[in-house]
């Protein structure tokens, strides 16, 4: 039987949502916020010259190039302002959420609630400054090794890192207010948002592969299907869950007796969410930013780390599944699902699992239960990953139409529409409550008329 919460949900439409204006309100300014960024990517940096830009990411397109492009919306095919993205920041909490949960300094800022939150929060951001320098000096110093640069110089190099920082740093400051001032997680919003912009013209081009022979109609037919499949398959995987039963007593309040009553406990089979994918390609990309533009200016330890680590090598793949699999457990116990913190909740609330002593036992019961299920959320992340990856790859497809770029969509997609449905949630709460305090005032004026 649906609770009341979901009746309410079920009953959520167009006219719970007109009166909603707090939510309304937030969507439009997401929006606002998110063309804003699209803008920013069409915004050249100075000094490059598009036609030999273009000529070389149209021959890079097939492999990293084109993984870069779809990370950054475009813009470093264009070379905008935001042609990092958003993934030194990305970079940076990886680096800084491993630090803390290794090293004891941050170890105990992680432990000092809202105030150690924001020290962290501070450090991440001073060490995507520093990330987002030297990739750009980087970069710089690439585009000039591969003849890019109108007029190479420190002029050229100092304004291309200058532009690219604050680029960086923008689309960082972006993300934190769509996070809190509009709908959705907005650092995810925004790659999201970079991904869907640049699908019709990837679709375009691959359907144009199709007439002019060089893909044939069998292909276009078995990745249409693939891609539907994919699809298909995380819709369900993202909404699949382990239902963990809880009790809780009965209670005396006052002189009232209340029976005990009984609940669930969700645990999602993916409760990192894109997260781990995310996070292993911010790692994978980190080295081979800069390379992509020198071309033969590579030096003989980066040329070995690209042909080892290249799209569709099986280090690359191997490297990649393993991140994977590393990420989604670490961030599920270090962000998303802490077992210490729900076994403490439930101990607060006088809630426990039968049969599970609550405390100490309840937490080693649910590690025992989440590290079984991740195990089938882990490989469901790489399977979905690496398989149209390889077959993208392997076909010299668009990056558009990988396995990373379906999971973002699908995951972030379906966490933004679950936090409108919470708003509208919490509008219809709001609205009985303004009801009932209503009609209590009604009855009290009616007895005082009476008297």
């Amino acid at each position: 039987m649906a609770s009341a919460a979901e009746q309410m949900a079920a009953n959520a439409s167009w006219s719970t949502f007109s009166k909603a204006t707090e939510l309304r309100q937030r969507i439009v300014f997401t929006i606002g916020l998110l063309i804003v960024y699209r803008i920013g990517t069409y915004i050249p940096v100075p000094g490059i010259d598009g036609n030999a830009l273009r000529e070389f990411m149209d021959q890079a397109a097939a492999g990293l190039g084109g993984v870069l492009n779809m990370f950054t919306g475009g813009a470093i095919s264009r070379m905008g302002i935001f042609a990092l993205g958003i993934m030194p920041y990305i970079s940076a909490s990886i680096i800084v959420q491993l630090l803390a949960a290794m090293w004891p300094p941050l170890q105990q800022l992680k432990k000092e609630g809202q105030q150690g939150r924001m020290k962290i929060n501070q450090y991440t951001r001073y060490f995507t400054v520093l990330l987002a320098t030297v990739q750009g000096y980087g970069l710089a110093a690439s585009l000039e090794a591969g003849g890019l640069a109108t007029d190479p110089g420190w002029f050229f190099r100092a304004g291309t890192v200058i532009t690219l920082v604050g680029g960086t740093m923008f689309l960082m400051w972006l993300g934190e207010q769509i996070t809190q001032r509009g709908v959705g997680n907005g650092i995810s919003l925004i790659i999201f948002v970079g991904i869907i912009a640049e699908i019709p013209a990837a679709l375009a081009q691959f359907f144009a592969s199709g007439r002019s022979g060089a893909i044939s109609p069998a292909v276009i037919i078995g990745v249409s299907l693939m891609l539907i499949a994919t699809l298909v398959f995380v819709v369900f995987m993202e909404r699949a869950l382990r239902k963990v039963h809880i009790q809780y007593p009965r209670r005396q309040v006052g002189m009232k007796v209340y029976d005990g009553g009984s609940s669930h406990l969700p645990i999602k089979v993916n409760p990192a969410g894109v997260i781990p994918a995310i996070f292993a390609s911010s790692l994978l990309l980190l080295p081979t930013t800069v390379s992509t533009f020198s071309g033969a200016q590579t030096g003989p330890i980066m040329s070995t780390i690209l042909a080892y680590f290249g799209p569709g090598q099986p280090l690359y793949l191997i490297f990649f599944a393993g991140m994977i699999i590393f990420f989604t457990y670490f961030y599920t116990a270090n962000v998303s699902f802490k077992t210490e913190d729900v076994a403490e909740n439930l101990k607060n609330q006088n809630g426990f699992i039968p049969g599970i002593r609550p405390g100490r036992k309840t937490e080693e019961y649910l590690d025992y239960v989440v590290t079984r299920i991740l195990a089938v959320g882990s490989a469901y992340l790489a399977l979905v990953v690496l398989i149209p990856e390889m077959v993208r790859n392997e076909l010299a497809i668009t990056a558009y139409f990988g396995g990373t770029s379906i999971l973002i969509i699908v995951s972030v997609g379906m966490d933004t529409v679950q936090q409108v449905q919470s708003h509208l949630l919490a509008h219809q709460y709001e609205g009985l409550i303004e009801k009932s305090q209503l009609r209590g005032k009604r009855r009290g004026k009616k007895g005082t008329s009476r008297r």
